[in-house]
């Protein structure tokens, strides 16, 4: 697929075509009319990534189209980045062009912004750093109020930390979300916000504990929560369980659990095939599900969390995948109807649409 291009105008007949295939994917199935949310035309993306071009004695940002890879494209700006990525481009690259320390051997900058106004950048290089880059790191992070990361390979120096303190207002209450560099988090935090209250929406009234899987940092944890009496969420990046625990804590989450397994691993558990020490202080017994929350990878949901899934009164599932999550819904629909669907814009201008659905078990 080609770099996008940007153009409000264009957006509103995109997003449409977009939720239109997905209905049609989805006729088979009885699809509710999906709720939709769209994404803020400009300046939507808190994560970004440039190669750095090197020309003379000056750089540029760079990007590469797939359709013609070995052609730089060469970027003084980038719409589709946040206000603040896109306010911090120039100002870097003037301070990075006036330091020969800090542009020898350059190779990449990927920025990372929030709702809250921080903001890390981790510039790449094709060299070892050392504490002449360090000192002259310092002074930049300091000129620009910016966290900074220097890597290259085998190295990784940081400045002060190597995360961001997201922030922001949902359904009356003021959410924190620590996100590590390298790690995932959602890049689209409007749309996100609309993912969360989505699913809170549907989770509301609910009776029972919660079961999640894939959980990342907590991003769906700490906001559905409230809505369960006890939540048990698994993830097995050892970066995102960490980021987890502390958000939990974070946003004084009390009756929420994050345990380092796969989805295949507490499905055995569950089902009694298989017992794991990481569960000793859980008491899984005790646990009474009723819902089961999942937000999987492109490639969906295995057969024994389907297996497991075919248990649960209520199945809401986030799919980045409309395709494995028509494959998912085809294999419940002997036991579960769509009760719900949502249309999540995360990648505007892309083919790419995230999509929800609640299913209630028949």
């Amino acid at each position: 697929m080609p770099l996008p291009s940007l153009d409000p105008a264009d957006y509103p007949a995109q997003l449409a075509a977009k939720v239109a295939r997905f209905q049609d994917d989805f006729a088979a199935f009885t699809l509710p009319e999906p709720a939709v949310f769209a994404s803020p035309p400009l300046h939507y993306r808190l994560r970004a990534e440039f190669r750095i071009w090197h020309h003379g004695e000056v750089f540029d940002y760079a990007m590469f189209d797939p359709e013609n890879p070995r052609q730089p494209v060469l970027m003084a700006d980038f719409p589709a980045a946040s206000a603040s990525i896109c306010a911090l481009m120039p100002r870097l690259r003037a301070a990075l062009l006036a330091d020969a320390e800090l542009s020898r051997k350059l190779f990449g900058a990927e920025f990372l912004a929030t709702l809250s106004g921080e903001m890390l950048v981790t510039l790449i290089y094709h060299r070892k750093l050392d504490e002449s880059w360090e000192s002259a790191a310092r002074i930049l992070a300091g000129k620009l109020q910016i966290g900074l990361i220097g890597r290259s390979k085998g190295q990784k120096v940081v400045l002060e930390r190597d995360w961001v303190l997201e922030s922001f207002e949902l359904n009356g209450r003021q959410l924190q979300y620590q996100q590590f560099e390298g790690s995932f988090s959602q890049p689209n935090a409007e749309v996100n916000r609309h993912m969360l209250g989505w699913a809170c929406a549907q989770a509301a009234g609910s009776d029972g504990d919660l079961l999640e899987l894939y959980c990342g940092n907590g991003n769906f944890t700490v906001a559905l929560a409230p809505h369960f009496g006890r939540v048990l969420a698994t993830e097995v990046s050892k970066p995102s369980v960490q980021a987890a625990q502390y958000n939990l804590a974070a946003n004084g989450i009390a009756n929420a659990a994050i345990v380092r397994m796969s989805s295949e691993e507490i499905s055995a558990a569950l089902a009694g095939r298989e017992s794991f020490q990481r569960l000793k202080d859980i008491d899984l017994a005790g646990h009474r599900f009723t819902t089961i929350f999942v937000d999987p990878p492109r490639s969906g949901l295995d057969p024994a969390t389907l297996e497991l899934a075919r248990g649960f009164d209520r199945i809401l599932y986030i799919s980045c995948n409309p395709q494995t999550l028509r494959d998912n819904v085809a294999a419940l629909h002997t036991t579960h109807a769509i009760a719900a669907a949502a249309a999540f814009d995360q990648f505007p201008y892309t083919q790419h649409l995230e999509t929800g659905v609640l299913l209630k078990k028949r």
